[in-house]
């Protein structure tokens, strides 16, 4: 049975992770051969910020899943996020002049390379180019023309653009660990693609990817991708004021925040007191794990209020008939689904990568891995695909109640 070697590679703000599997040519069966994870220093917010750093992560997560998996690698497929990535709508066509005029492969290579030769910012580069629908003799509707007859081909795209530094500083990070860039993948597809199901995605859905340094969210209706956006809101901005908060390093407040934190206080089993350790003449103290939830909950509700006011704009909240998926390690947050729910009054679920075959997938089917499972599928075909472009979120004024909050839990621990 022929096979092709995967790889993906997925550069967090908080870890980078690699993957490694292998395709059946046949069948499209996945089998996860190798997987490594390693400390992320060289990121933010997405974006690399140095060079040197992301290269030795990259390096080291690699060789964790190359040694794992037994072979060498060189090709990879990398995630691509951050607020620097646009989208444009455009609409073109092409004429069948062949005796027969049936429709082929050909002429939708043809869509594509006259897409490329639209004008963009000079400091731009073409990420992808998803067709939305395609129109046969002015007929439209269609989602898959090859093999239908006509005259005239026409096209609607969304084209994603990425900025040429920031894909430059992902090449780079890649090749000086050793290692080239197959192809960049914009991550909420690689996540939507790893977790959601296709009837979720015929009947409206909203997948939100809550990572380390941003949250990415992926709305589909009717089996098309239809409104991407990337907030700067995630899991360290929850850690960092838990860390304002209660007066802790930061590795104290991520301790905290997954041992005994809670998205929603409707969520506590059994509201104790927790250990605080100190830090340098404060001594350690304890606090219920309500104060705590507080501090973790604003900041939640904060993100999900910024997601909700997004749907509404789009005009996409009335059409999400299969409700809200939560994936990405901050989707691991107990309370999560229940604040999710409140917040959007739509049924929620923690989505998981699915269809990973045998190997070591049962390692990676967490929701932190959703990314960087859908990266080893590569970019879904035969589908109709849209973008919209991602836009800086406005500020919440629910900041304001976070940073009195805060002040009032400093006020606490300075009277100790």
């Amino acid at each position: 049975m022929k096979k092709e070697i995967l790889v993906g590679l997925d550069l967090g703000t908080t870890k980078v992770c690699a993957v490694i599997a292998d395709r059946s040519v046949d069948s499209g069966k996945l089998d996860i051969l190798g997987f490594g994870v390693a400390l992320s220093e060289g990121l933010h917010k997405g974006m690399v910020a140095n060079i040197g750093k992301t290269a030795e992560a990259i390096k080291a997560a690699m060789e964790i899943a190359s040694n794992r998996a037994g072979i060498s690698v060189n090709l990879v497929n990398v995630g691509v996020a951050g607020e620097h990535i646009t989208s444009i709508r455009h609409r073109n066509y092409v004429t069948i002049n062949r005796e027969e005029k049936e429709i082929t492969k050909e002429d939708l290579d043809r869509l594509e390379s006259d897409v490329r030769t639209i004008r963009i910012p000079s400091d731009r580069q073409i990420l992808h180019i998803i067709p939305e629908e395609f129109s046969i003799d002015h007929q439209g509707g269609i989602e898959s023309p090859i093999g239908m007859s006509g005259s005239r081909l026409e096209a609607s795209n969304h084209v994603v653009l990425a900025s040429i530094p920031a894909i430059q500083n992902i090449r780079k990070s890649v090749e000086r660990a050793g290692y080239q860039v197959q192809d960049y993948i914009l991550q909420p597809i690689a996540s939507s693609s790893s977790v959601l199901e296709e009837s979720e995605k015929d009947l409206g859905i909203a997948m939100i990817d809550i990572g380390g340094g941003t949250t990415d969210i992926a709305i589909y209706h009717k089996k098309a991708i239809k409104h991407t956006k990337v907030i700067g809101i995630a899991g360290n901005q929850v850690t960092n004021d838990i860390r304002e908060s209660l007066g802790v390093v930061t590795e104290e407040a991520e301790r905290l925040k997954k041992e005994y934190g809670y998205a929603s206080e409707n969520a506590i089993i059994k509201d104790e007191d927790i250990l605080i350790r100190g830090v340098g003449a404060r001594g350690n103290t304890k606090i219920p794990i309500s104060l705590l939830t507080q501090i973790i909950s604003l900041r939640m509700r904060e993100l999900f209020s910024i997601i909700d006011n997004e749907l509404r704009t789009a005009g996409f909240k009335n059409k999400l008939k299969a409700g809200i998926v939560l994936t990405g390690g901050g989707a691991l947050l107990k309370g999560c689904p229940e604040l999710a729910e409140e917040v959007f009054g739509l049924p929620t679920r923690i989505g998981v990568p699915q269809e990973l075959g045998a190997g070591l997938s049962n390692e990676i089917e967490s929701p932190e891995f959703a990314t960087v499972a859908g990266l080893i599928k590569g970019i879904p075909g035969g589908k109709s695909s849209e973008y919209q472009v991602l836009i800086k979120p406005k500020k919440f004024r629910g900041t304001n109640k976070i940073n009195q909050l805060i002040k009032k839990v400093q006020e606490f621990f300075d009277e100790l």
